[in-house]
């Protein structure tokens, strides 16, 4: 999924030096983004309190929305750079198409990984024969420096590790949680994980101390870590934890996400993470009037255009706005 704004805006993020280093109770609200002409998303990172969890740089979170009569998500091709995404659905599908050739329908609880590295171009989209509700998260990894120039290639994996107590089934998307390890690739220490729980059901979870985590409501009610977090929310919680107290109000999803504060700064704009307003203007004019991005083959539509860059120099600063 891309970020479509037409008015993109500088996300400058990185840095330790606003890592919350203790645990807290940080409760961030979304911002609502139209997404295409028929799909709405509530947007947590980067949001105006906080920029990045671990390599986590952007969530959005949208459903579930009723496209029984509607054509769903239709995302054109796009360009990437610099960042990881990764696809996670509740309920629907999503066609993937990229540059590299990939063609994959996802599915609930299947993961897609793209990796731009260095360039990559991608649509997605509802199928045209598709189930009555689409509900999901779409997230971005930043790359360190060591990798993000790598060549661009797609996974997909539709059996991943779980681990489970009474009332709990985590579904470890990247990383690893509890001793149970994704087969996903990644590039910095992080963990990704879909939680659901059952109503009544209380329970803590293990965490890592060295990490910053955060949980996004998915569905339902929960406390986490005594905080009532409803859908379509996010709670940062800081670094120094051991373990997550939870607890289901009702039937409830949710997703763990954590990782080893990235220390490195960087610049965020539209589709593309860099380190300098050069590489982000040259990546901007790439797509423009360049094939750096290559073609997506089979989309029915034409491709995205790029919104203009600010004409301010666009600068790494670090963490928070």
């Amino acid at each position: 999924m891309s970020n479509l704004d037409r008015q993109a805006e500088l996300a400058v993020c990185g840095g330790r030096g606003f890592v919350v280093a203790e645990p807290v109770r940080e409760l961030l609200s979304p911002r609502h983004v139209q997404l295409g002409e028929s799909t709405e998303v509530r947007r947590l990172l980067p949001n105006l309190g906080r920029r990045m969890v671990g390599a986590w740089a952007f969530v959005d979170h949208y459903g579930p929305d009723d496209i029984a009569d509607a054509p769903g998500m239709q995302v054109p091709p796009h360009p990437h750079m610099g960042l990881q995404t990764v696809s996670w659905l509740h309920e629907g599908e999503v066609l993937h198409r990229d540059s590299t050739g990939s063609l994959q329908t996802i599915r609930p609880r299947e993961l897609g990984l793209m990796t731009s590295g260095r360039a990559i171009s991608h649509s997605e989209e509802s199928p045209r024969s598709h189930a009555r509700f689409l509900h999901g998260a779409q997230l971005w990894v930043a790359l360190p420096d060591a990798h993000r120039h790598v060549e661009p290639h797609f996974e997909h994996h539709g059996d991943l590790p779980r681990v489970t107590a009474p009332g709990l089934t985590a579904t470890v998307i990247l990383g690893s949680l509890d001793g149970a390890a994704s087969p996903g690739t990644t590039y910095t220490p992080l963990v990704g994980a879909d939680l659901a729980l059952a109503s009544g059901t209380e329970t803590e979870l293990p965490l890592d101390r060295d990490f910053e985590y955060a949980v996004l409501a998915m569905s339902g009610e929960a406390h986490v870590d005594g905080v009532p977090v409803l859908p379509g929310s996010m709670l940062y919680l800081g670094c120094g934890r051991t373990s997550l107290p939870l607890r289901a109000v009702s039937d409830a999803g949710l997703m763990l996400l954590g990782g080893e504060p990235f220390e490195e700064e960087i610049v965020m704009w539209w589709n593309f993470v860099g380190r300098t307003d050069e590489e982000i203007r040259q990546a901007r004019e790439d797509w423009t009037a360049s094939d750096r991005f290559g073609g997506v083959k089979g989309y029915d539509g034409d491709r995205l255009p790029a919104p203009e860059v600010p004409a301010t120099p666009l600068k790494a600063r670090g963490r928070v706005r």
